[in-house]
């Protein structure tokens, strides 16, 4: 058996209002693969800061390598191997992959930085990783699945023996969670202890040795993988059987709501057209790069439009930007939570208020603080948001409660046409079942609900009507009830596969 090199007991952590640990016990064996599970708020990425040196535990012990520690910083974590890829990216956007990779540990010449030293040793990383980009490129302009290839290589790039992975594969096409995967077994082999925290419990079966749950900050039980099944770990999760993972709800198709027609915006948004029905859910599925999100986005009014016009009810809505969609209730959950869709250092509270001032405030722009509770409590109630209260920052909360904090903001305004961009990434299982309710909910309430997703499963598991996107255009439009992920993957890769026939038949000539 492996020798154990990380080992925590009677870890607690406590935040304002908040106990996210309780006497929480934790061990990693070199070269294993440690899931570790749990809801959103069960104390997961808390635990793990406190190992990496972001956080500072209340009490409890903490040995690495067979030596104690008290509480690290995060450059002295490092330096004694253990590294963390967090859920949220955590990059400055405006500087290169290269020295992103190499902050706080940069390669000099006397006192001058070493640009080229540190760009060869990046460039060598991502070879590795098989990774195609330039590292002079800024990572700003990188789309998010690129930029979290990115810290997984500046992560390994500094030869951790303790590797953490909070949501690695979130924004990650398959091609890419292939080369993951093949990193962590090469990891494995080396004797590296790697902590792999996912919502997507069908990946655990191609990496994971054991699992380790988590619920309500507490520590539940560890096994090896093996000898357990998927239905076991999310009854250990949640406390109770989740019978359904997809919940359906029939209506009866009514009358058209929304419309688009001939969108164009950009390269990744070319002639798009479709619409929306009452009685139905929308899945927009495609490959990473299909042009889905910037769909969403020129719509809401934050990229702007070429030509093409909206049409709400039947009457063209003029959109220049997102406050004119939102007054016309058309609003969208943005993909990237923390950068477009909350204000992380302010309330829940605020976060909620802040889009719909227009509803509580008096003619004279005071608002009104009843009208203000009211607003929150029912968003807390509804989306059953885990907080004690609205007052708490919005950046203190998990991931999957910091989505519901995006939806309810829009949901607070009775919204006609509702978009969902990857609404459960990073989201557990019980709490994407929550946001599957919510947009049966909105269904039944005849709203016009779309929404994006990467995981195929869910598409076909919550959409009626599935509309594919390649290359920026619309390739197809499919019930979900009588199609196969085989036909919808077809579509996605239609125009791709035109091309490669093209560029075959060309070379052949």
């Amino acid at each position: 058996m492996n020798e154990i090199i990380v080992s925590m007991q009677g870890i607690t952590k406590s935040f304002p209002g908040v106990k996210a640990l309780d006497n929480v016990q934790f061990e990693l064996r070199a070269g294993e693969v440690m899931a570790l599970l749990g809801e959103n708020g069960a104390g997961k990425s808390t635990l793990m800061k406190i190992l990496s040196g972001v956080y500072t535990r209340d009490s409890g012990t903490m040995e690495i390598f067979g030596k104690p520690y008290g509480n690290l910083t995060p450059k002295q974590a490092q330096e004694i191997g253990v590294a963390i890829i967090h859920q949220e990216l955590n990059m400055c956007r405006h500087l290169t992959v290269a020295e992103n990779m190499f902050l706080g540990r940069e390669k000099r010449q006397g006192f001058v930085l070493s640009d080229a030293e540190m760009e060869k040793e990046a460039a060598s990383v991502l070879n590795e990783l098989k990774i195609d980009i330039d590292p002079r490129q800024v990572v700003g302009d990188l789309p998010v699945s690129k930029q979290q290839m990115v810290e997984i290589a500046k992560a390994l790039s500094t030869h951790a023996r303790v590797l953490i992975m909070d949501e690695p594969t979130s924004a990650l096409t398959s091609c890419e969670i292939d080369d993951l995967f093949r990193i962590i077994h090469k990891l494995k082999e080396d004797g590296c202890g790697i902590v792999y925290i996912s919502h997507r419990l069908e990946e655990l079966q191609h990496i994971v040795d054991r699992v380790t749950i988590m619920r309500d900050g507490q520590y539940i039980t560890s096994m090896r993988f093996a000898d357990t099944t998927l239905d076991q770990i999310i009854a250990h999760m949640v406390g109770r059987e989740i019978k359904e993972k997809f919940p359906r709800v029939q209506c009866e198709k009514g009358k058209k709501v929304f419309e688009v027609r001939h969108l164009n915006a950009g390269r990744m948004v070319r002639d798009v057209s479709f619409e929306l029905y009452e009685g139905e859910i929308v899945g927009f599925a495609g490959l990473m790069g299909a042009g889905r999100t910037e769909t969403t986005r020129a719509i809401f009014g934050v990229d702007p439009k070429e030509s093409g016009e909206i049409l709400l009810d039947g009457h063209p809505v003029q959109i220049r930007g997102p406050q004119d969609a939102i007054q016309a209730g058309i609003v969208l959950a943005p993909e990237d939570r923390k950068k477009d869709g909350l204000c992380t250092k302010l309330s829940i509270r605020h976060n909620i208020a802040l889009p719909n001032l227009d509803l509580i405030c008096n003619k004279l722009g005071v608002v009104s603080s009843s009208k203000e509770e009211k607003m929150c409590e029912r968003a807390v109630q509804n989306l059953k948001i885990k907080t004690p209260n609205v007052d708490v920052d919005a950046g203190n909360l998990s991931g999957g409660n910091q989505q519901k904090v995006v939806v309810s903001k829009w949901l607070a305004r009775d919204s006609r046409v509702v978009m969902f961009d990857e609404p459960t990434r990073g989201i557990d299982v019980a709490a994407k079942v929550e946001i599957y309710h919510l947009m049966n909910q909105l269904k039944q309430q005849g709203i016009a609900v779309m929404f994006v997703s990467s995981e195929m499963p869910e598409v076909m598991g919550i959409a009626d009507r599935i509309i594919v996107m390649c290359d920026g255009r619309i390739t197809g439009e499919v019930m979900a009830s009588q199609t196969t992920q085989s036909e919808i993957l077809t579509l996605a890769t239609r125009f791709e596969n035109k091309f490669a026939a093209e560029d075959k038949g060309g070379a052949n000539a």
